[in-house]
């Protein structure tokens, strides 16, 4: 029987998720999933750079609690207790995110892109401009350009991670027609995360949710098609689910398509060890 995995997911401790951890491992565990990862929010992107302490965590009570759920659910599932770690080139988030490393030692760290500039792609403040006092939307490619730069330069931070996560969470939300990071486009800005993730050693996250764009998950298909060709083998899945029904989120659809790429096993991380979990 092939084993299935999910590492990417939220709970109570994540701001933007009031799930209990155990209700999320039991949906999880319900599911068949052998492998899953709680990865919370470390926004300190918000929380420092804004000031804005409506997205902190509790950092104590998170890893003392799931490293508890870990050990009561030894055996029957793998609980694998991670931390996303949302970039920001502002060195005291550096320094919040490196720490957070040190102290705690989490099982995977998911490196996330998910603000520019104090603004999270999600309000959609960050694609807009003031022009003579009204609000204009900016340009698809400087905003998506200054995203995928981002990206890249997210990938040279100087504490470890495991996972680069999401790619494709600006347009997620963006408020153009066409929502798409295409090749066509942005190929040689795509080509340098993708040619990076592979020279380091990291995993390609596939997150099973885009928010209706034309693949079911992110990156898209042509994007990850474009991994494989440059030699990436390694990939991981998660759903990022912030409620039990979430978990699995697109994962049929996923392995599919990675199969058809020519895909034969997910990676998981675990303690600086990669785990292939075949497909």
């Amino acid at each position: 029987m092939k084993l299935i995995t999910d590492v990417h997911n939220h709970s109570e401790y994540s701001h933007d998720c009031n799930v209990p951890l155990v209700e999320m491992v039991e949906s999880a565990l319900d599911k068949g999933v052998a492998f899953y990862g709680t990865s919370e929010h470390f926004d300190y992107d918000i929380t420092i750079v804004c000031e804005d302490l409506s997205q902190s965590i509790d950092e104590e009570r998170y890893f003392h609690d799931a490293r508890h759920v870990q050990e009561d659910y030894a055996g029957v599932i793998n609980v694998l207790v991670g931390a996303e770690l949302s970039y920001c080139d502002d060195p005291r988030v550096i320094q919040a995110n490196a720490r957070i490393c040190e102290k705690y030692a989490p099982d995977f760290i998911v490196n996330s892109v998910h603000t520019y500039k104090g603004h999270d792609y999600y309000h959609k403040n960050v694609f807009y401009q003031t022009q003579n006092g009204e609000k204009v939307l900016r340009e698809k490619k400087q905003v998506y350009k200054e995203y995928l730069q981002y990206i890249q330069d997210s990938l040279n931070v100087p504490y470890p991670y495991d996972i680069v996560g999401h790619i494709g969470y600006a347009a997620r939300y963006a408020p153009y027609e066409n929502r798409e990071i295409t090749l066509a486009e942005f190929r040689d800005e795509i080509d340098a995360i993708l040619k990076t993730i592979i020279q380091k050693d990291k995993i390609l996250e596939v997150n099973g949710k885009s928010k209706g764009m034309q693949d079911a998950f992110l990156p898209s298909k042509e994007i990850i098609q474009r991994y494989y060709e440059l030699g990436g083998r390694k990939v991981s899945y998660g759903a990022d689910a912030h409620l039990t029904g979430q978990i699995l989120f697109s994962y049929d659809e996923v392995v599919r398509t990675l199969k058809e790429i020519g895909f034969t096993y997910l990676t998981v991380p675990h303690r600086g060890e990669h785990i292939k979990v075949e497909i």
